[in-house]
């Protein structure tokens, strides 16, 4: 089958994409209200973008009735957000996050998670997230009807038994981050596996490092 995008309307193009790039990692998305409230929202067009700068970036669609959502309107008040990730602890308060509350509703405290202050921002992180990234508006990309939010990562908090003994990479025993994949389904990352790159690859791998002569006399 051959699917023109051009010529298909945005709730199918919303269906065929979300259906097909999956897993999606989960954000869940905290801010502060224009009255103090902790405001937290999850998102799955979420993704690590950058490692120097540390750039995440969010894509966040505006309500039904094209207002924005009450978590860019307090990234764009405010040029804060933290990113909680999400997993089986802590699913069912994301899913609880996800309904649209009024903007005067303190979401953790209604999805019964305990709010932790930033370190270097004035949002509160979630104390059960196996790990969090407080962030600083880098940019905003707007479009009709979606933000494209891009943000620079000041701050991670992350428990010790999520990591290996060196601290160095993820411990997968601990770490088990879900993900998104079509309508209501998810996935867990407890079933990992490791795939690593042959020897005999190496050489290929040099040649891309290093030009090789007739490459530079072109």
């Amino acid at each position: 089958m051959d699917i023109d995008f051009t010529a298909i309307s945005g709730p199918d193009k919303y269906r065929l994409l979300t259906n097909f790039v999956g897993p999606r990692p989960i954000a869940l998305v905290g801010t502060r209200s224009p009255a103090g409230h902790n405001n937290a929202a999850p998102m799955s067009f979420f993704n690590v973008f950058s490692h120097e700068p540390p750039l995440v970036v969010l894509g966040i669609q505006a309500r039904g009735n094209g207002d924005e959502k009450d978590t860019v309107g307090n990234i764009r008040r405010t040029g804060e957000f933290v990113v909680n990730m999400v997993d089986m602890s802590i699913a069912e308060a994301m899913i609880v996050c996800s309904v649209n509350f009024a903007s005067d509703i303190d979401e953790l405290d209604f999805a019964g998670l305990t709010p932790v202050a930033c370190n270097q921002i004035d949002v509160s992180r979630i104390a059960e997230s196996p790990c969090s990234f407080e962030c600083r508006l880098e940019r905003f990309i707007d479009y009709p009807n979606r933000s494209l939010v891009i943000g620079e990562v000041v701050h991670m908090h992350v428990p010790d038994r999520c990591l290996d003994v060196q601290g160095r990479y993820v411990n997968p025993e601990t770490y088990q981050p879900i993900a998104r994949l079509h309508a209501d389904n998810y996935i867990a990352s407890d079933r990992q596996f490791e795939l690593k790159k042959s020897d005999a690859l190496l050489p290929y791998e040099a040649s891309q490092v290093t030009p090789r002569p007739e490459r530079i006399a072109r």
